[in-house]
């Protein structure tokens, strides 16, 4: 019972689709276009230890949100609270600083190992972006929001800053070829800011679409978030205008895709990608209460999925 509590509490399988994200990214876009020495060998378990600080330091700022949020989620989502209910309060910090403690070690034992410093300090970072969200930002006009899909965009460039840097900066004694040529490089680098450019325009999406689902709670205790501050219609408008900013890039890099050639790309892109995201637009107008938003806040997480799992084409085309 209690580890099923936990699990409910860290968000499991959004961890599971953050280790998913991660090894996509690697093994779709740079293992196909760097020398397959680089980490396979000797170093592959850097790369592992890379998912697993990532997978921690989101369970601690699962952990983390929902200590602070027991009061709101009394209201919000009464029959899903795992803190106090289930974990005691005392013991949910406790899972808090054990899973943020482990992300950082693991962080700053690549750095030591790497020599590259920005994993150990952008660890660091997100524990401390995600604490302070918790406690501030998530109560305050956007900020949180973009907070939280920053967050969620570090997720890929994570990776790519992880192997650009090693790649670049081979420790004494490593004999191997040259990984990446400029040319290489430049592709894997936009295609990482890419996805992630995704990932943050979807996560803001739907961030605003949850705050719409929680507005009953957040006015109640002071939240002042886009539905609390500007009401539901024009916060429908903001979601509605990057929806259709967000789509409408999607369709030009088809352009893109059928010049070369792509064309399962193209038809897994259409049809699980474009069209869903027409679907939750439309829908999201005619959307009225709580349950509507929280159906179309999932519909939006699937097509985050579909959108990372879309890095498999990459690996099909190579």
């Amino acid at each position: 019972m209690k580890l099923k509590a936990l699990l409910k509490l860290i968000r499991f399988p959004n961890l599971i689709f953050i280790a998913v994200t991660q090894f996509l990214f690697y093994f779709c876009i740079l293992y196909p276009s760097t020398h397959p020495d680089v980490f396979f060998a000797d170093e592959f378990h850097l790369f592992v230890l890379l998912v697993i600080s990532s997978v921690c330091i989101a369970a601690g700022g699962y952990v983390i949100n929902d200590y602070f949020d027991l009061n709101i989620d009394q209201v919000n989502k009464p029959g899903r609270i795992i803190v106090e209910k289930i974990i005691p309060r005392r013991r949910a910090i406790i899972w808090h600083w054990l899973f943020s403690t482990a992300g950082v070690v693991m962080g700053f034992y690549i750095s030591f190992v790497t020599r590259n410093w920005l994993i150990g300090f952008s660890n660091v970072v997100c524990v401390l972006l995600l604490w302070v969200y918790s406690t501030t930002f998530k109560k305050k006009l956007l900020s949180g929001n973009v907070m939280i899909s920053l967050l969620t965009a570090w997720v890929v460039l994570v990776v790519f800053f992880f192997v650009d840097y090693v790649s670049d900066n081979r420790l004494p004694g490593w004999n191997m070829p040259d990984v990446m040529s400029p040319h290489v490089h430049n592709r894997i680098m936009r295609l990482a800011f890419l996805y992630a450019g995704f990932a943050f325009v979807i996560s803001l999406i739907r961030e605003v679409i949850k705050d719409m689902e929680d507005i009953e709670g957040d006015a109640r205790y002071g939240c002042k978030t886009m539905p609390v501050v500007w009401g539901i219609q024009v916060s429908k408008v903001f979601a509605g205008v990057w929806l259709m900013a967000l789509t409408g890039a999607l369709l030009g890099i088809q352009v893109y895709a059928a010049y070369l050639g792509w064309w399962w790309s193209i038809l897994y892109c259409m049809l699980l990608i474009v069209v869903p995201l027409l679907w939750v637009t439309r829908k999201l107008y005619l959307a009225a209460n709580a349950s509507d938003f929280g159906y179309l806040s999932g519909a939006v997480k699937f097509v985050m999925l579909t959108g990372i799992l879309s890095m498999l084409f990459f690996r099909l085309y190579r």
